[in-house]
């Protein structure tokens, strides 16, 4: 029973990848002409706490202890509200290809906080894994170009957002998962997105009024029913139901095949196309994340 919850936890997780692959091109082509980062994020947070709301409706109710609420903001405020604002400010303004490559510095995001908050050991292949990774992410900021550039307006700064946006996602990552082992996850999900909705609604209100909802198109609309049941509803609740099984660490490894489908859905609609760079920052943060992930477990078995 156990090795079949694993193989449904595992399967949850590639259908998460599969859904963040596609969110690159999709959520790009919505903004910023027919919707606003911001106001797309509120827009999205509104939706998916209406779902897991109306989801849960006959369920069995669950308390949740006064001194958890605490860890649920925390939750809410790095996994849903900032997580998401930085990722849409940032694809907005920089390529699906490159937010996905950057993405990819989540598992070494999460090595950190965990040695930072959790005590837990760096070894010195870990130690190589983050500077390789970290490097790459520059790399890619910097378009290959010079490091003083990191700061411009346009691609450079919006690849800075989706780095603070993966380690805003590392940070949720550790603080949701004793939560995860406590209650369950529709529980965890829906008042998470809930605390989530209350950070993001000062950031998001002012942008919501200048929609134009007549001039959207049919396509669109369908686009952005992707992003609020697919990316946010869907995907957040595969995301946690494979935490009640697995570790955040092994969750943040299918991160990895979010290039490989970002990329492919971003050629095939014309969105966007691998270049030099990218595919140099790309083997940088692969070889990190390697080294961060699987070195240490390959010498150990």
């Amino acid at each position: 029973m156990r090795d079949l919850d694993k193989i449904k936890a595992h399967l949850a997780l590639v259908g998460v990848a599969l859904i963040y692959g596609l969110n690159y091109s999709i959520a790009k082509d919505v903004m910023p002409d027919f919707l606003q980062p911001r106001a797309f994020i509120l827009l999205r947070i509104s939706g998916a706490v209406l779902l897991f709301f109306a989801f849960g409706i006959g369920a069995t109710k669950e308390k949740i202890d006064r001194k958890d609420w605490l860890r649920i903001m925390g939750a809410g405020l790095f996994g849903v509200a900032s997580n998401q604002l930085l990722f849409f400010e940032g694809l907005n303004i920089t390529s699906p290809i490159s937010a996905a490559v950057i993405m990819t510095t989540n598992p070494i995001m999460v090595l950190l906080l965990a040695a930072l908050f959790l005590k837990a050991p760096l070894t010195w292949p870990r130690i190589l894994g983050i500077a390789l990774g970290l490097s790459g992410a520059l790399y890619l900021i910097s378009q290959g170009q010079s490091l003083n550039n990191l700061f411009q307006k346009g691609e450079s700064l919006g690849n800075i957002l989706v780095m603070l946006n993966a380690l805003s996602y590392a940070a949720y990552l550790v603080v949701v998962k004793p939560l995860m082992q406590k209650y369950r996850p529709l529980t965890v999900i829906k008042w998470v997105f809930l605390a989530g909705w209350f950070f993001a609604f000062p950031f998001g209100i002012g942008q919501v009024p200048a929609i134009d909802w007549l001039s959207i198109p049919s396509k669109i609309y369908w686009e952005i029913a992707f992003v609020i049941i697919g990316t946010t509803f869907l995907a957040y609740l595969l995301n946690i139901y494979a935490l009640k099984t697995v570790s955040s660490t092994t969750v943040s490894f299918y991160i990895y095949l979010q290039p490989l489908i970002a990329t492919a859905a971003a050629v095939l609609v014309g969105s966007d196309h691998p270049e030099t760079h990218m595919l140099i920052a790309a083997l940088l943060i692969f070889s990190g994340v390697y080294l961060v992930s699987f070195y240490n477990r390959k010498r150990t078995q």
